[in-house]
């Protein structure tokens, strides 16, 4: 008789990578590219400006523990972000709109949740292809996890339509502002060029996303823990009655999620004004819901109490690019990856692009400041091999995107995770198979623009 394996706590986990990406900065040689300054203020890295740091800089094991609280402050903004979704969500909860919401769902459904799988993944990915969505999802996590529960779906699967629909968005972005058009700015290319045939990649890669989910679902039946009246799949008659009041507690709920979208694209709205419009979001739904001042102040504290762990998440993975950033071997890594591809033919080399950039997500998570990093040199090395600079793009896309199903350093998957109550370990022996997959299509997509150019 042999023990189980015992997968360690994502803490545990993360720090193990900080340890790592701290003996990389003594092992490692240091250095760093020359930058130069755009008219936003942001700093571009100078191709072939690399050079080996005059001193060496060496970080006591005590920058393990300084790095954690740092980070914290620099990740301040989703961390109080997740702590107001929080808040929210159970505020939301208490009125019973959410409940009598997902019961009406449920009767519309009427058992395909083959429907929700390829609707749900195809919105999430809408969201994140066109305004570069992805924190905005954190506060509908509950939500669609319920509503899966309901439909028979293990929550694993729900969070696959979520996760894979926003992984899947970015990676085959058409207009994300944070990515594609970031990406396309460096490599000097007319903004949203090459769009029809990022558009045409759109609904085939869904369906791969949408035909992994909805195995796994089939394969894996749901094994609630012991659920709830609300919870179990056939018991959509003990849901709350979708009443006028919750009604309206929905419509607002809606409405705010729209404002958001909204102010997203066209006020440049991030998470202080997001953080702001969910906070607003449970004043009012407290109000209308009728629970009271006291009531809902308590809700919406138990809420964020319950995402605090998730809150400490966000703060250990943000501190494995600190570590290598003051180490100064960050850039010593995007310069030891990109020199094997001087020596490949372009089809190769695109591939060899992608699979570069899915690995630096690990270690730049920031979607955009992975472009700011890597696009100046990846560009006129793409030059020299004979690549469309909109190749190179697409590279990075995919590396970007597709990855961002399992990089533990991705505080939007953590906190997704974390609120689902789904474990990692659990998590990644359902998304790697999906992300070879990706990555797969992703490479015959690399070698058909390639062959015949991908256009306006």
């Amino acid at each position: 008789m042999h023990r189980s394996l015992r997968v360690p706590h994502t803490l545990v986990l993360l720090f193990a990578m900080m340890l790592a990406a701290w003996l990389a900065t003594w092992l490692l040689p240091q250095g760093r590219f020359d930058t130069t300054e755009t008219a936003e203020g942001r700093s571009l890295v100078v191709p072939g400006s690399y050079t080996p740091a005059p001193e060496r800089v060496r970080l006591p094991p005590s920058a393990l523990l300084t790095a954690v609280p740092r980070a914290l402050a620099a990740a301040q903004d989703i961390v109080f972000f997740v702590l107001l979704v929080g808040g929210t969500v159970s505020v939301l909860r208490a009125t019973g709109a959410i409940d009598a919401f997902l019961g009406w769902a449920l009767r519309r459904a009427a058992g395909r949740p083959n429907r929700f799988i390829v609707a749900g993944m195809t919105a999430f990915a809408a969201g994140s292809s066109a305004l570069g969505m992805a924190e905005e999802y954190i506060p509908v996590t509950a939500m669609v996890v319920a509503l899966g529960t309901a439909l028979g779906l293990a929550p694993v699967a729900s969070v696959g339509v979520l996760m894979g629909g926003c992984a899947i968005g970015y990676g085959v972005a058409a207009l994300n502002p944070f990515t594609v058009q970031i990406a396309q700015g460096i490599a000097e290319l007319p903004p949203t060029s090459g769009l029809r045939f990022r558009l045409a990649l759109f609904l085939p890669f869904i369906a791969i996303g949408a035909h992994h989910v909805w195995r796994h679902a089939r394969r894996s039946p749901i094994v609630p823990d012991p659920p709830g009246p609300a919870e179990t799949p056939n018991a959509a008659a003990t849901y709350p009655t979708l009443d006028g009041r919750r009604r309206l507690v929905a419509l607002i709920a809606l409405a705010t999620l729209l404002l958001m979208v909204g102010g997203i694209a066209t006020a440049g709205w991030y998470l202080t004004e997001l953080g702001a419009l969910f906070l607003g979001l449970a004043m009012v739904a407290g109000a209308v819901g009728r629970l009271g001042a006291d009531a809902t102040a308590r809700r919406f504290a138990e809420g964020a109490a319950d995402l605090a762990p998730t809150a400490l998440l966000i703060g250990f993975a943000r501190s494995i690019a600190l570590i290598l950033e003051d180490g100064q071997v960050l850039h010593t890594v995007v310069h030891g990856l990109s020199q094997p591809l001087q020596h490949a033919g372009p089809h190769v080399a695109a591939v060899g692009m992608l699979l570069i950039q899915t690995v630096l997500n690990l270690f730049i998570p920031s979607g955009s400041g992975q472009a700011f990093v890597t696009m100046p040199i990846m560009t006129p090395l793409g030059d020299l091999l004979g690549l469309d600079r909109q190749v190179v793009v697409l590279a990075y896309q995919f590396g970007d995107g597709f990855s961002n199903l399992i990089v533990p350093t991705n505080i939007v998957l953590m906190s997704i995770l974390g609120i689902a109550g789904v474990p990692y370990d659990r998590w990644v022996r359902f998304a790697f198979p999906l992300l070879l997959k990706l990555v797969a299509a992703g490479a015959v997509s690399l070698g058909v623009a390639n062959v015949t150019g991908m256009g306006p």
